[in-house]
């Protein structure tokens, strides 16, 4: 039995998966191959670049036109800038490769002797060129994690790589594929040699084509799914199939491993009796995140980089100012923790979850002895979502000067604050949903609560919009706007109440000023204003 995949490359006998080739153009590729031209393939980490590359290996091979030869280059990274290291471990790869996939021992044979005449900046460029000589067959070469590479290691592979290429295909490979997270034009490379920065484009400027992988497609998803169900016969309820792509929308680790979670891990547990529905998906997606599994930190352990912070801090805010680069904004989009286009949204709502916890572990770690959650659970298991928000007023009050400076960003700061605070409270019988975006105006929030009326679990929905005033923008029509805005998401998501939240950043107000509470007109939506 196979199942679905969470590390490594597919393996069709193992694992549930989409064909690799098939999730690529492939006559692009292979057109690009035979026009001799060298190419790029990013995307971001676990998404399926190796097995594509491996999948297309094993098909040129197969049809015998070229010698094809994947070699993964991170053993390199260990040598950061020993170049001499690098290359030795770099060349070993290769060695060990073409022995197991080509049968030819010449790279064993030869790289010992390459290294001591050419030395590590040029024994990479003539070994190509005398394996390229041995056989007929052109060479194309797939070569992976070739940003893990760093300083003037990457710089002497990507000029050796340059160096003789117009000897192509007879004297040096016909094809070159470099395969990483980012675009190697985008790379920004520091030379301690040179005592300078050294642009990816101008190392590499023989590069053809850059081609990014995307994601899965709604349809994809389906397939994966169906997969499972034809050999175990367990179905996915429709509600669930549809709740994987709204959370993940199509991130091919993320899809595998809320699927892994839910028919291996969660209440079904292997029990093929019973189809998954999406509570089951609800949970996998909350035990991921708990666990903070090795995916999702490492991905928001990027959230530590300037560059990056630039980008996500306006857009926790929903703010329509902002001062970051289009280098920070493609830096942030190659990660995949962006949406790829369109709107400078997070990529998808498990991400939208992680990143603000993530930002606020220290405070949330904090208020675990000072929030307790029972405080805000009414006899009859129902939340007061009203008086876990004049809580925080009091709470913001007494701490923002110490958490929001943490922050760096002046109107998402409080909002982070907020979000600790209501996470600490509603983790213990609801979750949060949250919709933010750069430009929106505004951040929403949903909280989902559990409450049992007599034996059922009824799910009670509260909308909780952000906004912040700041000199230019006059209360009243803040209030207008929010409270339109909060009646729109309350009738989308069917809440049964909404609180419209305003952070007021004008400099100089006392806090008599800043902090109130207006009630819902008695013949108007049931929406609290609060000025905090």
């Amino acid at each position: 039995m196979r199942k679905f995949n969470l590390e490594g490359p597919v393996e069709a006998e193992r694992h549930y998966c989409i064909p690799p080739l098939s999730r690529v153009n492939l006559a692009e590729i292979l057109e690009l191959i035979a026009d001799r031209r060298y190419f790029v393939l990013h995307a971001p980490r676990q998404t399926g670049k190796t097995s594509i590359l491996l999948a297309l290996q094993d098909r040129l091979n197969a049809e015998g036109k070229y010698r094809c030869l994947y070699v993964n280059v991170e053993g390199g990274q260990a040598a950061k800038e020993d170049t001499a290291r690098a290359m030795r471990a770099l060349l070993g790869q290769v060695a060990s490769r073409s022995r197991d996939i080509l049968q030819d021992d010449f790279v064993d044979r030869t790289m010992s002797e390459c290294l001591q005449k050419h030395g590590p900046d040029g024994a990479l460029s003539e070994m190509l060129v005398r394996w390229s000589a041995t056989h007929p067959q052109p060479l194309v070469l797939l070569i992976d994690e070739i940003d893990t590479l760093v300083g003037d290691t990457l710089i002497s592979v990507l000029r050796q790589l340059r160096a003789n290429y117009d000897r192509r295909p007879s004297r040096f490979p016909q094809s070159v594929i470099l395969c990483g997270v980012r675009d190697v034009r985008d790379y920004q490379i520091y030379s301690r040699r040179e005592g300078t920065h050294v642009q990816g484009g101008s190392a590499f400027n023989i590069k053809a084509e850059s081609l990014r992988l995307g994601d899965f497609s709604r349809g994809e998803v389906r397939d994966l799914l169906a997969q499972y169900t034809a050999e175990r016969g367990q179905a996915f309820e429709a509600d669930a199939i549809e709740r994987i792509w709204a959370l993940t929308c199509g991130q091919p680790w993320l899809v595998n491993a809320l699927a892994y979670e839910a028919c291996f891990k969660g209440e079904a547990g292997g029990d093929s009796s019973h189809p998954i529905h999406a509570d089951a998906i609800e949970q996998a997606k909350d035990g991921l995140i708990l666990k903070r599994v090795t995916h999702l930190h490492q991905l928001a352990d990027k959230l530590r980089e300037d560059r990056v912070r630039r980008v996500i801090l306006p857009m926790l805010a929903g703010s329509e100012d902002w001062d970051y680069s289009v280098r920070d904004l493609e830096y942030v989009r190659d990660l995949g923790l962006v949406a790829s286009e369109g709107e400078v949204r997070i990529a998808n709502p498990i991400y939208a979850e992680v990143v603000p916890r993530e930002l606020t572990t220290v405070l949330q770690s904090g208020l675990e002895t000072q929030v307790d959650p029972a405080w805000y659970v009414d006899a009859d298991g129902s939340l007061d979502v009203a008086g876990l928000l004049s809580a925080f007023q009091g709470y913001f009050r007494e701490n923002s000067e110490s958490w929001v400076e943490r922050y760096g960003h002046a109107e998402a700061g409080p909002q982070l604050v907020l979000h600790a605070y209501l996470q600490r409270v509603v983790n213990s019988g609801g979750r949060i949903g949250r919709e933010y975006a750069v430009g929106r105006g505004r951040t929403d929030l949903l909280i989902e609560w559990r409450q049992m009326v007599g034996s059922q679990v009824q799910i009670r929905k509260y909308v909780i919009e952000c906004k912040v005033r700041t000199a230019r923008v006059g209360l009243e029509r803040l209030i207008r706007e929010g409270l339109e805005q909060t009646a729109a998401y309350m009738d989308s998501c069917g809440a049964e109440a909404g609180h419209l939240v305003i952070f007021d950043l004008r400099p100089g107000l006392s806090w008599e000023e800043r902090l109130y509470r207006k009630g819902p007109e008695p013949d108007g939506r049931p929406i609290t204003v609060w000025g905090i």
